[in-house]
């Protein structure tokens, strides 16, 4: 009798402490799935603040293209960074470690990913502040210059057609478009993008109603399709005066306005100095 009392004895405190080691294991497997979603969400900010870096260098990299410092190798008809090939983020491999089975699978790897993205981000804020001290000092020497870099759309409106090889919509075959096609109300607001001087202000062929400025430095910018000149040959402009208005004039399929950027008398992408 005794020894069945002690048996059952032992086997209720077997079972006390199986139940323990149960309610411990569960509370074990709550607190790793929290660290895990706490890993998850951190390393989702991690690879959104990397496309934050990414934008800003962009942006960076436009400046430094746009004054003509720091080019390096950079195209100057494509001053965006080109993203590395192979580089992890760019394909599955974001996807997968934000995969909560990828996660449980592999928390080292997992962890080693996310210490790569903090180094590689720290690494990235002292380059570019590096660059942002180089580019203040620019900006401080040449004030009086930055005022004649068309780096702002000269009006309001839908990007309809931009710069390169396309097919002309009133000749059918492909040819070179020189400009930026933008779309809007006829008599919307034409307005300078930099200081200058107007070369030009008539009627010229294709272009219907157009307008040219001289910027300095080689950069002459030009207004195609206009509804009228607000301007004349001579005229000093600034920075956001209004030189015309949209229109519809010329060899045009609709109103919009034709924008082009010349450099030394090459047409570039208007893009290429647009900030905004």
């Amino acid at each position: 009798m005794g020894a069945l009392a002690g048996l059952s004895l032992y086997l209720w405190e077997q079972h006390s402490r199986a139940k323990q080691l149960e309610y411990a294991l569960e509370d074990a497997r709550r607190t790793i799935q929290t660290q895990d979603n706490q890993l998850l969400s951190l390393t989702g900010k991690l690879q959104d603040l990397d496309e934050d870096m990414q934008r800003v260098r962009q942006f960076d990299s436009k400046l430094h293209v746009l004054m003509n410092i720091g080019i390096g190798s950079a195209d100057p008809e494509d001053p965006e960074p080109k993203e590395q090939e192979g580089r992890e983020e760019n394909g599955d491999g974001a996807a997968r470690f934000r995969d909560p089975v990828f996660l449980s699978r592999h928390r080292d790897l997992f962890a080693r990913h996310v210490h790569s993205l903090v180094d590689e981000l720290a690494d990235n804020v002292q380059l570019e502040e590096v660059k942002q001290q180089t580019l203040v000092g620019f900006l401080r020497s040449n004030k009086e210059s930055l005022f004649s870099i068309p780096s702002v759309w000269p009006v309001k409106g839908y990007l309809t057609s931009g710069f390169g090889l396309r097919r002309a919509p009133t000749a059918g075959a492909s040819r070179m478009h020189k400009g930026l096609d933008i779309s809007n109300r006829v008599g919307t607001a034409v307005q300078a993008p930099a200081d200058g001087k107007v070369t030009f202000s008539g009627y010229d062929g294709a272009y219907g109603l157009c307008i040219t400025i001289d910027h300095g430095n080689g950069i002459t910018t030009r207004y195609a399709h206009l509804h009228k000149s607000a301007v004349k040959h001579g005229d000093e402009v600034l920075r956001g005066e209004v030189i015309g208005a949209l229109g519809n004039t010329g060899r045009s399929t609709g109103p919009h306005l034709h924008y082009e950027v010349h450099v030394n008398g090459i047409p570039v992408n208007p893009m290429r100095y647009i900030l905004n």
